[in-house]
């Protein structure tokens, strides 16, 4: 079984123009169990070393990365919403015969991420949203205007990383090294409640067997075996990249590290920190907590559905939904918004957002973390190791410890490090010097 993805990317105009990009992915159906480093795992109890990493589900999809849309938001939206979809489709609709591809029972995404930098905005959806609500907006663009737009071809699957029992930038090396070290160019995307790891569908072969080396434990659909934990380092050497990269990948954690900063150093990519940005991590609410929140519950006691599919509002906080809406509408500076399946939304934004969302979130809000952003526009999109070579860098020179928060967000042409401030102020004393170019 194999879900496939394609990255849908939309990289901005000019500086403080903040257009909505768009990426999309698809989702792999396995799941796999983490190896713990060596310290952590005499900390934890057998049981929490066994669930760490599963997958989204059993989706057969495509995504597309697009670059630079320009200020509509009107397809962002038609995802955001996917009930708004059906007065599309046409008179002749035929309740789950045409209906998109990409959402559950509930009419929920199985996966769509919504991330709006300085940088860039992007968008990782389903390939038949891409194909339905994207490329007809793209194609109606001028000419000029058309060439600001890029989609990336490549598809993806998507692993989420279960964090139990293991620290932020524990769970950043321990999943992006060994992919990282097989030549596998991924892209990272964290949550209030996970982290998704997205890889080429082209390389699910090599994704399996370079994790499956180093003890992970994979099972199709969260319960049948695929692949054993004692895979034999003979039968992952088996396996060969879909497409070699021009050079060997490097051996060691620490020739990967040399080869990044010279590749960024080469690049010119400079880390910064925007001094306006500061970020918290929060999360919508649980739809079963909703009645207890807000002292009713109206919509999800109604259900007028006409087909076999629940509506999708009635199984989502509308209250949150109009929020969202406002932020996008607003040209936020930053907001990362992740939609999975059976997690409420997640939300990595700009603290002075927190006020249009009234009590509809939860998390802590005093925990301010700041971006630290790379622009990677320069490297093609199939580079290998920035996620795993700039966070081991930070985790090796900062002397990290089990409660050190270092998390990382992927977008279509930028990466960016996230810390709380202390560590974000070391962490770009450490960088800057490592990516400055001789005189």
């Amino acid at each position: 079984m194999s879900a496939q993805i394609s990255f849908l990317v939309w990289l901005p105009p000019p500086p403080h123009c903040h257009d909505p990009a768009m990426p999309t992915t698809a989702s792999l159906s396995f799941k796999l169990t983490i190896p713990l480093r060596h310290a952590v795992q005499k900390e934890l109890p057998q049981r929490m070393r066994q669930r760490i990493l599963e997958s989204l589900g059993s989706v057969r999809e495509r995504f597309k990365l697009i670059k630079a849309l320009g200020r509509d938001l009107h397809p962002i939206l038609r995802v955001l919403i996917p009930q708004t979809a059906r007065l599309h489709l046409g008179a002749d609709f035929k309740p789950d015969v045409d209906e998109l591809d990409g959402l559950s029972e509930e009419n929920q995404h199985g996966f769509l991420n919504i991330s709006v930098t300085p940088l860039e905005a992007s968008i990782v959806c389903h390939t038949s949203w891409a194909k339905e609500v994207f490329e007809p907006v793209i194609n109606s663009l001028p000419a000029q205007k058309a060439k600001t737009v890029s989609v990336f071809t490549d598809s993806y699957m998507v692993l989420s990383v279960i964090g139990a029992g293991l620290d932020a930038a524990t769970r950043v090396l321990e999943l992006s090294s060994p992919l990282a070290l097989a030549g596998i160019p991924i892209f990272f995307i964290t949550t209030y409640y996970s982290d998704f790891i997205l890889a080429p569908i082209r390389e699910r072969r090599n994704v399996i067997a370079a994790l499956c080396e180093k003890g992970f434990e994979m099972s199709e659909n969260q319960s049948n075996s695929v692949t054993s934990p004692t895979y034999s380092r003979k039968n992952s050497e088996s396996y060969h990249s879909a497409s070699p990269p021009s050079t060997p990948p490097p051996s060691t954690d620490n020739e990967l590290q040399l080869r990044t900063f010279d590749l960024l150093q080469k690049r010119n990519v400079s880390p910064y920190v925007d001094e306006d940005i500061e970020l918290v991590q929060c999360s919508g609410r649980e739809i079963s907590q909703l009645a207890d929140a807000y002292g009713h519950r109206s919509s999800i006691s109604r259900h007028t559905v006409t087909d076999n599919r629940q509506s999708w509002i009635e199984n989502v906080d509308t209250k949150l939904y109009a929020s969202l809406i406002s932020v996008l509408v607003s040209q936020p500076r930053f907001i990362s918004i992740t939609l999975a399946h059976e997690d409420p939304p997640s939300l990595l934004m700009d603290k002075n957002l927190l006020g249009l969302f009234s009590d509809s979130l939860v998390g802590d809000m005093d925990n301010i973390l700041i971006p630290i952003f790379l622009d990677l526009l320069n490297l093609p999109s199939e580079v290998t190791g920035i996620v795993c070579g700039v966070s081991g860098r930070l985790v090796d020179e900062m002397k990290m410890t089990a409660t050190s928060e270092l998390s990382y967000l992927s977008t279509a042409r930028a990466g960016v490090v996230i810390l709380p401030e202390e560590q974000s102020t070391r962490a770009l004393g450490i960088l800057k010097p490592l990516l400055q170019k001789d005189e």
